[in-house]
């Protein structure tokens, strides 16, 4: 089975996308970039060209799923309600196309990629490059790329694990329910 992932890290100024495919539990490359949003000085001419652009890649594209990071809290209000836009945008246009979308904090991002969720934009196109074995030329000078990219990988190991998580509402309540893994 063959699945294809959008990831898009949302921004105001530079607006980053990557796409995996993943057949036979194994996921490449298909491409990744910017869209750049610094040309329009108007805020809602900026939330149009993402939404006409995010749609293009998704009709490029075709993907089955989108996986989006979620903003983080900025010092600015301001900036974090445009960022918030940014996002509502893109994933609107998802929607629109009736493709699924899922959001991960910054965190799990790096987490997943690199095992530790405080990992700078570098470590996190560096382990991109090695996972995914693309040359080093591929990489944007953007970091905004390789973050939507990472998004999607990260979506992708998400969806290897179980859907259902156990939730334990205590220590006995987890002994009762997995007594193979508990001695004694």
């Amino acid at each position: 089975m063959e699945k294809v992932i959008l990831g898009i890290d949302p921004g105001t100024n530079i607006m980053g996308y990557g796409v995996i495919k993943v057949v036979d539990n194994k996921a490449e490359m298909v491409t990744m970039g910017v869209i750049d949003l610094r040309k329009f000085g108007d805020g809602y001419l900026k939330l149009g060209h993402i939404f006409e652009r995010v749609t293009g890649i998704i009709e490029g594209y075709l993907p089955d799923e989108m996986a989006i990071e979620a903003p983080f809290l900025q010092k600015n209000v301001q900036t974090t309600l445009k960022l918030g836009r940014a996002q509502g945008t893109a994933i609107a246009a998802a929607i629109q196309r009736g493709v699924p979308v899922h959001e991960y904090a910054p965190m799990k991002i790096k987490m997943a990629i690199t095992g530790n969720g405080a990992a700078s934009k570098e470590q996190v196109a560096g382990m991109l490059q090695r996972l995914l074995k693309f040359d080093k030329e591929a990489l944007s000078k953007f970091m905004d790329a390789t973050d939507a990219l990472g998004a999607a990988y990260c979506h992708f190991m998400q969806m290897n694990r179980p859907e259902s998580q156990a939730h334990y509402k205590g220590w006995k309540d987890f002994i009762v329910k997995n007594k193979e893994r508990v001695k004694g």
